[in-house]
């Protein structure tokens, strides 16, 4: 009888392809993925911890279960990722659900196959958090599920402690993989027919660390030279790294998007130096200037936190003016997350959730203008898209161009994986209609 699993992922990009590889390992036990979580035999929480909405929507779905499990009693509930990889949290989760069977963290993913044998020959639950980073796995098999797109993990951890945020502590110090692992992933991928292939890491510009003598540049110069028609993204970059070698080389290689995303998080110099992010708004635009010297016509999305402790009016001025002054392709935008263990959470002067949402409602109301001056720009022009998925309710395929813009457009035949130039007819805030242009 078939045996099905059902995953939920909270979070980055990062806990996206982790769990590809849950899938992949759940795979290799012979369960079959399945959209109704009511269906499955066993259930997987990827979590996320690094705001506090993101653990409460964990801690809601898993207690949602409480009675699936009660009628269902051979079904598995698993639960990983950042939220459970806390100090204290594992035990802590265990005690608020005791119906959940395997709790780990990030560091012992790629154990999860032998934690669900151990527990289906026993009636204990099997919690184990590992608090060494050690060493990189490189025999995972993921089961990919984003197609055309691919992620591949080129670093894990992070070293840069900014004061908000809590990756350090669960992901661990910053690792490198071999460039060889990484360029014979990527190869393989491509002969696969993945379109586009994304480097992750939670600082991809910092890449090698002492690994081997391949800079983040010369590993974009390689997997660019790799054969075949793809594209090349990578996030997320630090700005206190972005170099000019990385502006040459994505000047020089036209399989790399030029739209890059660099984290500004505030326009403000002191808010910036209270989350030790270790460059001013004179440096980071500095950054912006050196890309647009290289490549003129390169696209800039940026994070951008809003209430930070002691952030006053005049801070958030400074943000407001900074992202007219780049005029962001896109921003992702959050009011500032208190997250126990990380030095901002101790900080004073934390701001009223009422001045926050104030604040967040007018840089959201000022980046989505500029987005949607941007996304006007496109129509009348003939774009390249890779078309990424088919939306069943419009009836239309999907995609995107290099620079992000998702582009909505009919076709009579399957076009996913598929490059096609796509005129474009209008734009509706971020997202673009068009028709397929004939070659």
């Amino acid at each position: 009888m078939d045996k099905f699993y059902h995953i939920v992922t909270y979070g980055c990009q990062m806990n996206v392809h982790e769990s590809e590889k849950i899938a992949g390992i759940l795979s290799e036990l012979g369960y079959k993925s399945c959209d109704d979580i009511k269906r499955a035999d066993i259930v997987v929480f990827n979590t996320c911890c690094i705001r506090e909405n993101a653990e409460n929507h964990a801690y809601g779905n898993i207690g949602m279960l409480k009675s699936l499990k009660a009628a269902k009693k051979d079904m598995l509930i698993a639960v990983g990722g950042c939220l459970t990889q806390q100090m204290g949290k594992a035990g802590a989760l265990h005690e608020k659900f005791p119906y959940v069977d395997i709790i780990f963290g990030t560091h012992n993913l790629n154990k999860l196959k032998e934690y669900i044998l151990k527990k289906q020959g026993s009636k204990k639950a099997v919690i184990e958090i590992e608090e060494s980073d050690g060493e990189i796995c490189e025999d995972e098999k993921p089961l990919r599920t984003s197609y055309p797109n691919a992620w591949i993990n080129i670093t894990y951890g992070c070293n840069n402690f900014c004061s908000y945020c809590i990756v350090p502590y669960v992901r661990g110090r910053e690792r490198s993989r071999k460039s060889s692992d990484i360029l014979n992933e990527a190869a393989a991928l491509v002969q696969e027919g993945y379109r586009e292939l994304t480097l992750l890491g939670q600082n991809v510009n910092s890449y090698s660390n002492g690994t081997d003598d391949v800079s983040f540049p010369e590993l974009l110069r390689r997997v660019s030279a790799i054969e075949g028609k793809f594209r090349l993204r990578f996030m997320t970059s630090h700005p206190k790294d972005f170099s000019e070698d990385l502006a040459k080389a994505v000047a020089d290689c036209g399989k790399i998007c030029r739209l890059i995303h660099l984290p500004v998080q505030s326009g403000s110099d002191a808010v910036l130096k209270a989350m030790n992010r270790k460059y001013t708004a004179a440096d980071y635009l500095k950054k912006i200037e050196i890309l647009k010297k290289y490549v003129p016509d390169c696209a800039v999305s940026t994070d951008i936190i809003v209430g930070f402790p002691g952030e006053s009016d005049e801070d958030f001025n400074k943000t407001l003016e900074l992202v007219k002054e780049v005029g962001f392709s896109s921003a992702f935008t959050f009011v500032y997350s208190k997250r126990e263990g990380t030095a901002a959470a101790k900080m004073p002067d934390q701001i009223p959730a009422e001045v926050s949402k104030e604040r967040i409602m007018r840089l959201v109301e000022l980046v989505n203008s500029q987005t949607r001056m941007q996304s006007l720009k496109y129509v009348g022009k003939t774009v390249e898209i890779l078309c990424e998925d088919f939306d069943a309710k419009k009836g239309l395929y999907l995609g995107r161009d290099e620079f992000g813009r998702m582009a909505y457009f009919e076709s009579g035949e399957n076009l996913i994986g598929k490059f096609v130039n796509v005129k474009i007819a209008a734009a509706n805030g971020i997202s673009l209609t068009g028709e397929v242009v004939k070659e």
